[in-house]
């Protein structure tokens, strides 16, 4: 007897402990909960939608069913895609979205259920419309340089603008198409119950047809620039020669004009010397010219002249004071 009351005992406390246990929930922290009943969401007594805070909570067991949604901020990364400018040309932009659930109740309502995938989507879409308005009204330059055509001539070292009217003058397009992405997704946002933090553009690129063009054109024109360098490099180089060989010619000219002068003045001066030298002892001077005469004429030592013995030449040969017989 004491057995069977011990162990309808422990029954009673096994399935008061799993009641018990499936009547608790936990909402952690970042969330926010919806409880349904039988498939419907649970209302409070002015029929909205009964949101349940982060904490320990609880419900009706087997009955009611807890749908979590993270309320944290989220990020949608689009993929990048073509869009049109005003001159009808195409550029493909890669762009992301910070959300956040702002209106849990109205959230679950417009997406069957809390159903992310479908929130993501039906914002992907906005995303793109807007940033497809917002795209078509700007040309390339504009998008890519980030500034107003009419703001590129202007000079910003005007004394008539200040400081407030230069920041103004620069202020980015890309900045302006974002913080209008950000104004027009966020009103239709609020529909969903969803709040838009942040729109960004992450990266601009041009279609790889179009890249190429440019990147021919660029080339072009720095090919123009180097043939303009090396042409008026030449034309320098040109002059720089042609002045360099005057100098050498006008250089050579001098040299040899001076170097006649020292040859004439050193003939000039060998002469005198000469002259004084054959005054002073004119048979010695005599003399020993007829030696280099001989000198010069029989260097080889098989040296064969053919001349008179009693030539002026040999004079010396048959008296030493170069009497002639």
């Amino acid at each position: 007897m004491k057995n069977n009351t011990l162990n309808l005992l422990l029954i009673f406390v096994f399935v008061l402990g799993f009641l018990g246990f499936n009547s608790l929930y936990v909402v952690t922290e970042g969330n926010k909960g919806i409880v349904t009943r039988f498939g419907k969401v649970v209302r409070d007594s002015e029929a909205h939608l009964n949101i349940v805070n982060p904490g320990l909570h609880f419900k009706m067991p087997f009955v009611d069913r807890v749908k979590s949604l993270d309320v944290r901020i989220q990020t949608i990364s689009s993929s990048a895609d073509r869009f049109v400018t005003s001159e009808k040309k195409d550029v493909i932009i890669d762009s992301y979205v910070k959300w956040q659930i702002s209106d849990p109740a109205t959230y679950y309502l417009t997406t069957a259920g809390g159903n992310k995938t479908q929130a993501e989507e039906l914002l992907r879409r906005r995303i793109n419309n807007s940033l497809r308005s917002q795209i078509g009204r700007l040309t390339i330059h504009e998008i890519v340089s980030g500034r107003n055509n009419h703001n590129d001539d202007a000079s910003v070292e005007d004394n008539d603008f200040d400081s407030v009217d230069v920041a103004v003058a620069s202020q980015s397009k890309r900045d302006e198409v974002m913080q209008n992405a950000l104004k027009d997704i966020g009103a239709s946002a609020k529909s969903l119950g969803i709040k838009i933090v942040d729109v960004r553009i992450k990266q601009i690129n041009l279609p790889p047809e179009v890249s190429n063009s440019i990147y021919q054109r660029m080339r072009a024109e720095r090919d123009a620039v180097a043939k303009l360098h090396r042409s008026q490099g030449r034309k320098e180089a040109e002059a720089i020669k042609a002045h360099a060989d005057r100098e050498v010619v006008v250089k050579i000219a001098e040299a040899e004009r001076q170097a006649r002068t020292l040859r004439g003045e050193g003939d000039a001066e060998a002469t005198r010397i000469y002259a004084t030298a054959y005054k002073q002892n004119p048979k010695l001077f005599e003399f020993l010219r007829s030696m280099d005469a001989y000198k010069n004429a029989m260097t080889s030592g098989k040296d064969t002249l053919v001349l008179d013995p009693n030539s002026e030449f040999f004079k010396y040969f048959n008296d030493i004071n170069g009497a002639l017989k």
